[in-house]
């Protein structure tokens, strides 16, 4: 192991302290804010889940169109997508027997899968 892998693996340590420690803030500041506006917890819940899970993406996204990289942006945002549909799809169904309308199978489905595309 070199010195450069070991300082590689500190940074990252860091990183994580750095990456929690400013969750933390943000949730508390978020509550803080719901609080004061009279937002239900529930909305801002939701809306701080919904930013972290897409903020991933957004700088991938984002740091590979600066670099001229357009083909990762647009390859994240439609894995992401097809990921998100099937592991919501694949939890539900193991949760419970999916029941779908024959309209959504015939209509609903195609699009999804064309707007995917």
């Amino acid at each position: 192991m070199g010195i450069e892998f070991i300082i590689q693996i500190i940074l990252l340590l860091v990183g994580f302290v750095f990456l929690i420690k400013g969750a933390d803030i943000f949730v508390e500041g978020s509550s803080t804010v719901a609080a004061y506006l009279k937002i239900p917890t529930l909305i801002v819940g939701l809306t701080i889940v919904a930013f972290g899970t897409s903020l991933p993406e957004a700088a991938v996204s984002i740091a590979s169109s600066v670099g001229g990289a357009n083909e990762i942006a647009v390859s994240n945002v439609i894995g992401s997508n097809i990921f998100n549909l099937l592991l919501i799809i694949g939890l539900c169904a193991t949760l419970h027997e999916l029941k779908l309308e024959e309209v959504v199978v015939k209509r609903d489905l195609p699009i999804l899968i064309g707007v995917t595309f």
